[in-house]
């Protein structure tokens, strides 16, 4: 007698993660590397500014394939100094941590961005990170202005405090734009970074390339006296510049 199968088997992790994109050669996705950057798509939050809107959404075929970034990754063996996984959320794709995994057995060394909208699975996948680019977009309470999503800065804020915890390099960068963000509310955001102990903290200004939301109107620059007060609070301050 057969026993009835009350499931199907899942696919295997490399035909249901979402690889949205791929960049053979960056070197500004991981300060002071030379990186491909796999772009996984999904992502929880609404953020007006964001520059990859089309990975928002998981609707869809992937548009590449994981053995295809293989491929280019083996190509590039002995060129690149690491991988990133952007997004999107990357977090928020549960094969994350076998492609984390399977980049690691072949011999890189691997880099996050992320906006720490899954604290849980952050946490779990630091000890396998070598870097990790935190966008930490406003002071906590005032998260749900740029995210759109209640909720969003308590995450956020317990994504932060386990990073700047761990021994895991990093980097804390905001996007000002002004009007979404007020300097009282920058500078109240890096005092809460710099009360966790992170060292390094970038100020970018916002960019409108690939920009969903036409009313942010262009490049914006970043204003002397806010990053002058920013910088005495970090061992590395950063200012990013639209121009």
């Amino acid at each position: 007698m057969t026993t009835p199968q009350h499931f199907e088997e899942r696919s295997p992790w490399t035909e249901r993660i979402q690889v949205g994109g791929f960049n053979a050669f960056s070197t500004v996705d991981w300060p002071g590397r030379i990186v491909a950057v796999v772009f996984l798509r999904g992502c929880p939050w609404r953020c007006g500014y964001c520059h990859n809107p089309e990975l928002q959404t998981r609707l869809g075929p992937a548009p590449m394939n994981w053995q295809d970034v293989e491929v280019q990754l083996e190509r590039r063996r002995g060129f690149l100094d690491g991988v990133v996984f952007s997004g999107g959320e990357p977090t928020a794709d549960r094969c994350l941590p076998d492609a984390v995994a399977r980049v690691r057995g072949m011999g890189f060394e691997v880099g996050l961005h992320t906006g720490g909208a899954y604290p849980e699975r952050l946490a779990a996948l630091l000890p396998e990170l070598a870097w990790v680019g935190f966008d930490f977009k406003s002071d906590p309470p005032d998260y749900e202005a740029i995210t759109h999503v209640p909720g969003s800065g308590a995450r956020a804020w317990a994504s932060a405090q386990t990073l700047a915890a761990s021994d895991v390099s990093h980097e804390f960068r905001m996007t000002f734009h002004p009007g979404l963000l007020a300097e009282e509310t920058v500078l109240r955001a890096a005092q809460r970074a710099a009360s966790l102990g992170v060292r390094h903290f970038a100020l970018q200004a916002f960019r409108p390339d690939g920009c969903a939301d036409a009313s942010l109107g262009g490049a914006v620059d970043i204003p002397a006296g806010l990053a002058e007060r920013i910088s005495p609070l970090f061992e590395r301050f950063t200012v990013r510049r639209a121009y």
